[in-house]
């Protein structure tokens, strides 16, 4: 077997080991199934965990029960509550006048399925909803204060100003406590996934008071839709001074009792800025403070309820006779979709917002992937020859390396008729026979190992990009050409009815039928590979011979089942190799027999087709 031979057999052994290893260990995610004896959600209690505990230091926390934390039955929650509707180019829905909640949120540039007429996706839903998800906004009471004099989650707020939220139009909200305090609280929105809040107290009383600002999002239940996918954080997510924190559920629950908060919780001091919220695969509800606040981050757990809760607690504020106070915040409740989560971070302050889109161990290779292919979705306008145009770029980035490597291999070539005269002179002698060689790759300065370097160094791309793919918004029922309508989900394809001739339909995604039948994209998968290997004769050795003959194959049913923009990439950069390995090959003297090696490998007992000189 000959040194090429050896490298090249290694390098795709390796891949093919990786790529198995990855396949088997964290297959794609199934969808979890509901559980058909869960209670329904109307018999949840209406409210939150104990609220941020009293701005007082010397004063104990409030607890569940109090009327800081009251709850309401279902009967109440299903009420009817004035709402204000929101309305921008990208959210609808509304807020509840009873907590000032913004409890109903649906985004209008996102279906469920590809299917056109398929619902919008929603995000934030009421108590007394299938599945209550919502933010809340108000002031924990310090001295002077009783929870009973402070808005609380079940306030009643009237309308001061506005009857629609619009980009254009704030709402005003505003409560009078009866004992000479009034709050505010207005409301404003951006065209895209923002929130302003600005929070305010006038004392017209004769007593000073003190006051501490909170934002709060309460989740009931985990989302149905949680993929529990190794690759991808689902849960609770916070940046806390340029630290990111992710915290699955599970972690959440495991919280040791915390007495101060009423519940198992964990509670992180932030000196200088950061955002705390829940992040799921596509959308994200995210608090943030004003940048440079000071705050508390709490995320605490109800396990009687099953509430999930995040918290941002502001400093206390003293509040004189006659004062008036502010207190600024912001709410993200959208999609993460890179570009406007971007916006937020370089041109409104919010830290390291793009942490928030899980970029994973990679991180120095997925977020310059997808910039680019970012980039080049916007020239294009199609994000399937976005994929292939950054493979072209990846390539050439490449092509010095890969230069030196397929020169390697084509002077390795080159010196076969020397080693054979090696191994002859060598015989048995296992030490001799490697000196000799090594003193030859010395002498005509070649590193037999460079042929493996194009094959490695795709391992940690693919993977890049796979996550890339499975992760970021934008691939999402991004669609290519004809059938393929969904970059980041499989070929639909099958040959079961013949991709589409036959009038059945195909095998169910995931099952075992579709990965037998596969579809047309995993096919050209394989139908490049093989065409790939043809540019060197087959081995004479058997065992050689066969592994080659199988590989393409292999991992053309491996990868069948990935996304289509991955398998698109993987084609592409099949094709771009064979391209660059035949020119450079020719370059050097060598004209491969590419359609004598395809007919020699349909042939039984015929020699490998010997390459021509130039």
């Amino acid at each position: 077997m000959d040194d090429q031979n050896k490298n090249l057999i290694l390098a795709t052994a390796l891949s093919f080991l990786v790529i198995l290893v990855w396949f088997v260990m964290f297959p794609p995610p199934e969808p979890t199934p509901s559980d058909p004896n869960a209670p329904v959600a109307e018999t949840q209690a209406d409210g939150l965990l104990a609220p941020p505990p009293s701005a007082d230091p010397a004063a104990a926390a409030l607890a569940p029960g109090t009327a800081g934390a009251e709850t309401a039955t279902a009967s109440e929650a299903a009420a009817d509550v004035p709402r204000i509707t929101i309305d921008t180019p990208s959210l609808t829905g509304s807020i509840s006048l009873k907590g000032g909640r913004i409890d109903e949120l649906s985004l209008k540039d996102y279906r469920e399925t590809i299917d056109p007429d398929a619902p919008i996706v929603r995000l934030l839903s009421p108590v007394g909803s299938q599945t209550p998800y919502y933010a809340l906004h108000g002031w924990a009471p310090g001295s002077g204060l009783t929870a009973e004099l402070v808005p609380g989650p079940n306030t009643l707020w009237t309308v001061e100003r506005g009857t629609t939220l619009t980009p254009g139009t704030p709402l005003m909200l505003s409560w009078d406590n009866g004992a000479g305090l009034t709050f505010r609280r207005e409301i404003s929105i951006d065209e895209d996934y923002m929130f302003s809040l600005r929070q305010s107290v006038e004392n017209r009383t004769d007593a000073a008071v003190s006051l501490a600002p909170y934002g709060i999002i309460a989740r009931h239940g985990r989302p149905a839709d949680l993929k529990n996918f190794f690759i991808l954080h689902e849960g609770l997510i916070g940046m806390a001074d340029g630290t990111l924190a992710e915290i699955d559920y599970d972690d959440v629950e495991d919280y040791p009792f915390n007495p101060r908060e009423g519940a198992p919780a964990e509670v992180t001091q932030v000196a200088e800025g950061g955002w705390l919220g829940f992040t799921d695969h596509y959308w994200m509800t995210t608090l943030i403070p004003a940048p440079g606040t000071p705050f508390k981050a709490v995320t605490k757990y109800d396990p009687q309820r099953g509430i999930y809760q995040t918290e941002t607690v502001q400093q206390t504020r003293q509040l004189a006779p006659g004062e008036t106070i502010t207190a600024e915040s912001r709410l993200f409740a959208g999609a993460k979709e890179w570009a406007t989560i971007r916006r937020y971070q370089n041109e409104e302050g919010v830290d390291r917002f793009l942490d928030s889109i899980d970029w994973g161990w990679f991180f120095f290779l997925t977020k310059p992937i997808f910039a680019a292919l970012h980039w080049f979705n916007l020239m294009i306008g199609n994000m399937g020859w976005a994929i292939i145009a950054l493979t072209l770029a990846i390539k050439a980035l490449v092509l010095p390396l890969a230069y030196k490597s397929y020169v390697s291999m084509a002077k390795m070539k080159e010196l076969q008729p020397e080693m054979e005269k090696i191994k002859e002179i060598a015989g048995d002698d296992r030490q001799k026979l490697q000196q000799e060689m090594m003193a030859l790759y010395k002498k005509e300065k070649v590193n037999p190992a460079a042929g493996c370097l194009p094959i490695l160094l795709q391992i940690p791309i693919f993977f890049s990009l796979y996550k890339v793919i499975f992760v970021t918004l934008e691939l999402r029922h991004a669609p290519w050409i004809g059938w393929i309508r969904d970059l980041s989900a499989p070929d639909p394809s099958s040959l079961y009815n013949l991709w589409g001739l036959f009038p059945w339909a195909a095998p169910e995604p995931g099952s075992v039928l579709a990965l037998i039948f596969i579809g047309i994209l995993p096919l050209g998968l394989g139908v490049s590979m093989w065409l790939q290997q043809k540019l060197n004769p087959s081995p004479t050795d058997p065992t050689q011979k066969m592994i080659f003959a199988w590989m393409p194959w292999v991992f053309m049913f491996m990868l069948g089942s990935f996304a289509s923009g991955l398998v698109i990439y993987w084609i592409a950069n099949n094709m771009i190799t064979f391209s660059q390995q035949y020119a450079i090959m020719r370059s050097h003297g060598h004209k491969p027999d590419v359609f004598g090696n395809i007919m020699s490998s349909f042939k039984r007992g015929d020699k490998p087709a010997p390459e021509k000189k130039k």
